[in-house]
């Protein structure tokens, strides 16, 4: 960890093995962190010391390859290559939600095309939901309360990225087709899709008021797209 502009510079010694993404909390004091071995670690940014530790039957049974946070960051989801996606409190560092698509739980991949991961998750601001965006091209939305499928979107290729829109139940989502679409997460219908890349995209973001959608392709070219709150 940096602090900038000085540059003064801290470590902080995971176990022995890579760490593949990571987090602030938004008290600005903790972070958290996930590792290859599938563990992860809440860190006192201050103090240098680890929190609370995900180890053993708590960890994931595959490296971690996400992990999000809600607002006021008394919870985070944690993603991984075995797709599971783990709720915990951030005050004890339990586990309190499990949330899975049962034809992944046992799934062993034969080849890379049978691979699936989970790639992004998100909180909704205004309803009890979170999302997770698998690699296989489909987004589950699932209730945090009763821990049960709510919708399923699927589309035609890849998923890059997920985004809630600020105090919004509309969720959208970008895939390898080039697209952007946006969905009602009560009903699990598309509102509208946004189009006009010729290749892939590669991120999105949303402006504040969720008036602009701004993306980057491999098609050299960043697009802004105009969200007409008529659509939603």
């Amino acid at each position: 960890m940096w602090k900038i502009p000085s540059g003064e510079c801290k470590s902080f010694q995971g176990p022995s093995c890579p760490a593949t993404c990571g987090q602030f909390l938004p008290d600005g004091e903790r972070a958290v962190v996930g590792y290859e071995d599938g563990s992860v670690r809440i860190w006192d940014l201050k103090e240098g010391k680890t929190l609370h530790a995900l180890e053993g039957t708590d960890s994931h049974r595959g490296p971690m390859s996400c992990v999000a946070c809600n607002t006021d960051g008394s919870q985070i989801l944690t993603g991984s290559f075995d797709c599971d996606t783990k709720m915990v409190n951030t005050a004890t560092g339990k586990v309190v939600g499990l949330f899975r698509i049962e034809s992944y739980a046992s799934k062993t991949p034969k080849d890379e095309a049978d691979f699936n991961s989970v790639e992004c998750m998100g909180f909704c601001d205004v309803l009890s939901l979170v999302a997770v965006l698998y690699l296989d091209g489909s987004v589950a939305v699932y209730d945090i309360l009763t821990q049960t499928l709510q919708h399923r979107f699927r589309h035609k290729s890849t998923l890059i990225k997920l985004i809630w829109e600020d105090m919004s139940p509309v969720l959208y989502t970008c895939c390898r087709d080039g697209a952007i679409n946006l969905w009602d997460s009560r009903s699990g219908e598309m509102i509208i899709e946004y189009g006009g890349h010729t290749a892939e995209i590669t991120d999105f973001a949303i402006n504040k008021d969720s008036s602009i959608v701004v993306t980057v392709s491999s098609d050299h070219e960043a697009k802004v797209f105009c969200v007409d709150k008529l659509d939603r």
